[in-house]
């Protein structure tokens, strides 16, 4: 059952007097130490429990797509040689 939200009904240690507040308190902060703040799609956001989870995920794929690279890399030259030696 869904229960309508009212305002007015925070308790009091979630109040919040917005005069008081800041824009952009943080935002410096977050550049300087070269934070990058991404927004995943809906359907991509529910593969993940937490961000830890998708750095890990994100990690994991960059690794795989360097050996692949690396892979392709290291081979061509190999495959020169070996047209090299066949032509004789």
């Amino acid at each position: 059952m869904r229960f309508a939200w009212d305002p007015n009904d925070m308790r009091a240690e979630y109040d919040f007097d917005y005069s008081t507040a800041v824009r952009g308190k943080y935002y410096r902060r977050l550049l300087k130490k070269g934070a990058n703040v991404v927004v995943l799609e809906p359907d991509v956001a529910k593969a993940f429990r937490s961000s830890a989870a998708v750095n890990e995920a994100l990690r994991s794929l960059i690794k795989v797509a360097r050996a692949a690279s690396g892979k392709a890399e290291a081979s061509a030259p190999l495959t020169r040689k070996r047209r090299a030696l066949a032509a004789g």
